[in-house]
């Protein structure tokens, strides 16, 4: 299969298998393995970040002034995700919604949350692609990322059907919405390779842009959601398993 088209779907089919929880399972998803997922998510997208986007982008440039169009898109890309976070509602990976009030339903909060969340992070894959085809990256680490988003996509994805389901509605409806929430990722891949040769001499910023996103939604959401209650051992030992693999991925594949 073609590892780009790989790489730009792996993020959707996560949010889709987290979908399918609805019919198989009547509750929420086990604490335990909500903890491991997002911290082996985590593990695995602070090593992407670091060695598929934010080391390429310093390499691009020269001398000490390297260091400065990767500064500025990784603050461009926290500052993103934050102002994200601040004019919308958002969702951590609990259930819990924050951001401002509205008429919409708890269901349709969650929803919206997640899919605004997941074009940024769908655009992080495609500047790591991008930079895989036209500056001679690493494409192990553009599909190590699309990994990492995946597996933090699996508790999202359960977390918008299953109380689509709890509401009342079929289990296909509340799987076919959770799963539509995810189809943003691919498309805000695809938009980013579209205009890949137009942002070749931007792309340190992008890239380290696209690092920055990948590390607010860890410092945000997943590491609070795994360190709080019990078995937050679990998460930490999930990360340590997810960054050992990345490294193994970018140095047995590089």
């Amino acid at each position: 299969m073609n590892p780009v088209f790989t790489a730009l779907m792996i993020p959707f089919l996560g949010t889709a298998l987290g979908s399918a929880f609805v019919f198989f399972m009547k509750k929420e998803m086990p604490p335990l393995v909500q903890k491991i997922l997002l911290g082996f998510a985590s593990g695995v997208m602070v090593a992407a970040s670091m060695w598929s986007l934010i080391i390429p982008a310093i390499e691009m440039g020269s001398g000490t002034s390297a260091v400065v169009p990767p500064t500025i898109g990784l603050l461009a890309g926290f500052a993103f995700l934050l102002l994200v976070d601040y004019v919308t509602p958002h969702i951590h990976a609990s259930g819990e919604a924050e951001g401002p009030q509205s008429r919409l339903s708890r269901t349709a909060k969650l929803a919206l949350a997640v899919t605004i969340h997941n074009f940024p992070e769908g655009m992080a894959v495609g500047v790591a692609i991008a930079g895989a085809l036209t500056a001679d990256f690493n494409m192990a680490g553009a599909l190590a990322l699309s990994l990492g988003i995946a597996i933090q996509n699996i508790p999202e994805g359960a977390i918008i059907s299953m109380p689509i389901r709890a509401e009342g509605n079929s289990r296909p409806k509340a799987f076919g919405i959770g799963t539509l929430s995810g189809i943003v990722e691919p498309i805000g891949g695809a938009l980013v390779l579209l205009l890949a040769t137009s942002i070749l001499g931007i792309m340190p910023y992008m890239l380290a842009f696209a690092a920055g996103a990948m590390l607010y939604v860890v410092v945000e959401e997943l590491v609070p959601e795994y360190s709080q209650g019990e078995h937050s051992n679990i998460g930490t030992i999930g990360f340590a398993l997810g960054f050992a693999l990345m490294m193994v991925l970018d140095v047995v594949l590089g």
